[in-house]
């Protein structure tokens, strides 16, 4: 392609809404192996596509997380929970990323902690799929929080980190459509009040932990404060952290000695 071909794509991109469309053009040049590959990936951006599905991965903590279409695909606010968790575990931790997705956090987590042992868990089967892609299939699983796990590992993680839906049902409309158009419902879904999955997961959590393990979980700063006072009613010890730079907040949960699972 040559220079006026490209600032043709560059105006197209553009003229479509796209903000950074000198960059977008870059990366869909780079993935597309033929003109035609190009003309049909830059057709499904104009569309309001997302472009992580368009490329097959989304930059993330430094890494390239494989995603296919129709996939959660991580965004930059939750390298915050990937750096908080990755910060807790250690290296022989079994360490959980719930509500997985892509497998992003894990992926992270695995990247910084060499020798930690991560498993991942999602409802979503797409996400399953493209977890198995960035982590070992093995160890990612297909279910309902917690229920998707095998029982023998009740009792064993050191770090749960959790990127759970807490959007609250009547807002998911006001969301970009790159989201609500093209990512599956119940990775953004959270109900009522966006703290469904945060209730269930406050009440689950302790049973899956050590000891003195954590829990990780990614929320709004509107509803920080009440995604703790889920933890701290259940005897968690929950601080609230911020990164203005990445626009991202997690509540950091510390469990107690108390909370060891008498089945464990």
């Amino acid at each position: 392609m040559d220079a006026s071909d490209d600032t043709a794509l560059v105006r197209r991109l553009r003229a479509a809404g796209c903000v950074f469309a000198e960059e977008e053009a870059a990366l869909l040049l780079e993935a597309a192996a033929s003109p035609d590959e190009l003309e049909a990936l830059v057709e499904r951006r104009v569309a309001g596509e997302p472009l992580e599905p368009l490329l097959g991965y989304a930059e993330f903590g430094g890494l390239r997380i494989h995603v296919d279409a129709g996939v959660f695909v991580p965004r930059r606010r939750t390298e915050l929970l990937a750096r908080e968790a990755a910060a807790l575990a250690a290296p022989d931790d079994a360490v959980l990323d719930l509500c997985c997705g892509a497998g992003a956090i894990g992926a992270v987590i695995a990247a910084r902690v060499p020798g930690a042992v991560v498993y991942a868990a999602d409802v979503e089967p797409a996400g399953v799929r493209a977890a198995r892609a960035n982590l070992p299939p093995e160890r990612v699983f297909e279910g309902d929080l917690f229920a998707a796990l095998p029982a023998s590992l009740r009792g064993g993680f050191a770090v749960i980190a959790v990127n759970a839906p807490y959007v609250p049902t009547d807002a998911i409309a006001l969301m970009p459509p790159e989201a609500r158009l093209y990512e599956p419902a119940v990775a953004l879904d959270g109900g009522a009040d966006g703290l469904d999955l945060h209730r269930r997961i406050a009440a689950e959590a302790p049973a899956w932990l050590t000891p003195r393990g954590a829990v990780v979980i990614e929320t709004s700063d509107e509803q920080a404060e009440r995604t703790a006072g889920l933890f701290e009613a259940v005897g968690f010890t929950p601080r609230v952290v911020s990164d203005p730079d990445l626009d991202g907040t997690v509540v950091v949960a510390t469990a107690s000695a108390a909370h060891a699972d008498p089945a464990s």
